[in-house]
């Protein structure tokens, strides 16, 4: 493949993308992030200007993507969707469709970024179809800033993360992804989309989590086939202590049920509350992992999710290194699909 064929490509997950243009994007990263550090300027998108569509708040979202844009010399305009006439409903009377607005994007941007989650549609699956149809209709590159399926900016850091800690080769690595306590009811998109580019990467990966906990059985079925082609493995299991044994490497995180929809917010809270025990804790690190690194794509819920002392060792908590990195591989995605040249 060519560098430039990236130029106008969409990210709406890794799936999407070849294994050598993932590489492509990792190498960029690399370049940014070191340019960064030497002081060295970067400006490869000057006078170009990103879109960010948020129908979701965000922290780290917002601060990286536009932090990122100013470095590359272009800059991000933030869109709250409650300011738009914009109806993800294609139906008379309901507001400007997404395709006359996707459109009008395209005249005047060079890449267009949505944040769309769980709350913000009526089902399971519908933001990451809605961020297609966009997709579909405007001329410039779309990136999935997090969907209710795919995150693939986070993974794509954590990816980079873990190649900058472990080294380029992560074969055999044993990463687990675990269900933990919290009662902030969350999607699954970043956790789905860490399971497949792991595997993808030939890691050992365990998900583990409580029954009634289960994921989208499609994207488990691509997580397996790509640990299958990788030479790596793909575990499911509801035994968090011995999901944990060995582990180089812990995700521990809250998401919601597949009975999301059907049982509400506030029953969602109610029935994580039954395990309240999923946590990752100093004893369960001590004793059962190896050395069980502390990786999380943030907003961390401290003393639920994992413990305070964990998340602020600073030999084993990367979670901060992994926030930052979200700038430097977001800086290399919109490089290149929005035609930079350093």
């Amino acid at each position: 493949m060519s560098w430039f064929e990236l130029q106008g490509k969409d990210l709406i997950s890794t799936k999407d993308w070849t294994k050598e243009e993932l590489e492509v994007a990792l190498k960029v990263s690399d370049q940014l992030k070191s340019m960064y550090y030497s002081g060295l300027p970067h400006h490869c998108l000057r006078d170009k200007t990103f879109l960010m569509l948020f129908f979701n708040t965000s922290t780290r979202t917002r601060l990286s993507f536009e932090s990122a844009l100013t470095q590359l010399g272009g800059h991000a305009q933030f869109i709250a969707a409650t300011d738009l006439r914009l109806s993800l409903e294609d139906k008379p009377g309901a507001g400007e469709t997404i395709k006359d607005t996707a459109r009008v994007m395209a005249r005047y941007a060079h890449g267009l970024g949505i944040r769309l989650l769980e709350d913000k549609v009526s089902r399971y699956g519908e933001g990451t179809e809605i961020m297609y149809k966009f997709a579909e209709h405007a001329e410039i590159p779309v990136i999935n800033m997090a969907s209710d399926i795919w995150h693939p900016c986070q993974a794509l850091t954590d990816l980079y993360t873990m190649r900058e800690k472990l080294g380029p080769d992560l074969k055999g690595v044993k990463f687990v992804v675990m269900w933990a306590y919290s009662p902030w009811v969350r999607s699954w998109g970043s956790v789905q989309e860490d399971l497949v580019l792991a595997a993808r990467y030939g890691m050992e990966v365990v998900l583990a989590h409580p029954k009634g906990y289960e994921l989208d059985p499609e994207v488990l079925t691509l997580a397996e086939r790509y640990a299958e082609e990788s030479g790596g493995k793909f575990e499911v299991t509801n035994e968090l202590d011995e999901a944990l044994k060995g582990a180089t490497i812990v995700f521990p995180r809250g998401w919601m049920s597949p009975r999301r929809y059907e049982l509400g917010k506030e029953a969602e809270i109610e029935l994580a509350g039954k395990f309240k025990d999923w946590k990752y804790t100093r004893k369960r690190q001590k004793e059962l992992a190896e050395p069980g690194y502390l990786m999380h794509v943030m907003p961390v819920d401290r003393g639920n999710e994992a413990e305070d002392e964990l998340c602020d060792d600073p030999e084993l908590s990367w979670i901060y290194d992994q926030a930052e990195n979200r700038l430097h591989v977001q800086k290399a995605i919109l490089a290149l699909t929005m035609g930079g040249r350093l």
